[in-house]
């Protein structure tokens, strides 16, 4: 029987069967699908080994033998108010990549599982060692304002420091390291298979890129010596120093907003909203260009009252420019349970950020919608025609509205 609507994770899953099968390798021709092969426990063990032996120094973090470590970095005023001195008995890290601020005990892991303390060290354990490869248009990330129509390689590695339970790329981002068993390539290689594939964009995706930004920051510099833009798809949940760092490099990045409550970003992705907010606000006041994507959940995070709020939250405190997709679920990973959103919802959800005076809201997942079009904010006309992930008609001149000149808010060339 001919196979048809095979979801994302069917096609990364297929896409990987065949990778590993045929054993096609970076170095003679740039993988699509995934890079790796899922292996035993000996083998794991084994590879762990490699991953430790050649695991470079991580950036973002303290440790207990930092000299003149301020103490009140891990612990509070009350902890440490009598302490003179304190011997801890033991090399312990503070992360200082994400907003989870993992302490870590030698040995141990922060809760990416990327990351690991050696000796009072913080090791990355992913730097160079993509697990998935592909070659996907950049409405797809999705980014809509971004050199529409280009392509975009796309890589990613295992890890992330959320875990939400609608993942649709779970089988990386809520991997480890040693689970698959991956050559080493460094930043020069992805750039010169991208530049293979004449590929103008080079995009950091799929699992958290936050995880691997070591990795990512030495590609990006490699890139832009290589005239290729870099592109972040993130969760947002970066401290303000590397997300800052990652700005200075960067092109565009798109920040999924899960939801605009305390309580959904604890109990459905064990992280917290706060600090995705920080992100976006910082990311805004940078010349990066910036687009969110709102993942709509039904019963988790579309009532009327949360959209409404994370719609004058962005019109607030963002601006009316910023591209926003409100996005539709598909049961996946663990909320099976959960049918797809109703596409009536992603169309109330538009209207609401459109009523608040945000210019380019778009109705996502549903193929053909017309709300996955970009209309000009002053003639209202269609300028940018999308049928499913690709760019059909692009109605522009320098950046503006060919029917009215009205500039629209983007990367065009």
């Amino acid at each position: 029987m001919k196979e048809k609507n095979l979801s994302r994770r069917q096609f990364i899953l297929k896409s990987s069967l065949f990778a590993a099968g045929t054993c096609i390798s970076l170095s003679s021709f740039p993988v699509l699908g995934k890079a790796f092969s899922y292996v035993n426990n000996e083998i794991q063990r084994d590879y762990l080994q490699d991953l430790l032996r050649n695991a470079p120094r991580a950036r973002y973090y303290i440790s207990t033998n930092t000299k003149n470590v301020d103490c009140l970095s891990c612990h509070s005023s009350e902890q440490v108010k009598d302490l003179k001195y304190f011997d801890h008995g033991e090399k312990i890290v503070k992360c200082l990549l994400c907003a989870q601020g993992c302490i870590i005990k030698d040995k141990e892991r922060g809760k990416c599982r990327a990351r690991i303390n050696i000796d009072g060290e913080l090791k990355s354990l992913v730097y160079g060692r993509p697990v998935s490869i592909h070659v996907d248009p950049i409405e797809k990330k999705p980014f809509y304002h971004f050199l529409p129509g280009s392509s975009a390689y796309s890589l990613a590695t295992s890890g992330c420091p959320l875990s939400c339970q609608f993942c649709q790329n779970w089988e990386i981002s809520q991997s480890k390291p040693e689970d698959f068993s991956v050559k080493f390539y460094p930043a020069e290689e992805i750039v010169a298979g991208a530049k293979s594939q004449d590929v103008p964009i080079i995009a950091f995706t799929y699992n958290e890129p936050t995880v691997f930004t070591e990795y990512m920051l030495d590609i990006a510099y490699q890139a832009k010596k290589n005239n290729l833009r870099s592109v972040l798809i993130s969760c947002g949940f970066m401290n303000y120093e590397p997300l800052k760092d990652m700005c200075n490099i960067l092109d565009a990045i798109k920040i999924d907003l899960k939801g605009f409550s305390e309580d959904f970003y604890h109990n459905v992705c064990s992280a917290e909203l706060k600090p995705v907010l920080r992100s976006i606000k910082q990311i805004s006041q940078t010349k990066t260009h910036l687009e969110i994507v709102n993942l709509v959940v039904p019963t988790l995070n579309d009532s009327e009252k949360m959209l409404t709020d994370l719609c004058s939250w962005i019109a607030g405190e963002i601006g009316p420019d910023v591209p926003i997709h409100f996005t539709r679920f598909h049961p996946d990973y663990k909320l099976l349970n959960l049918p797809p959103t109703p596409i009536s919802t992603l169309e109330r959800a538009r209207e609401i950020a459109m009523s608040k005076g945000i210019h380019y809201a778009f109705v996502g997942n549903v193929p053909g919608h017309a709300g996955n079009c970009t209309y000009c904010p002053n003639c209202k006309k269609m300028i940018i025609k999308r049928s499913g992930m690709f760019t059909e008609e692009i109605h522009l001149k320098n950046g503006r509205c060919e029917y009215c000149s009205n500039p629209i808010a983007g990367v065009w060339k």
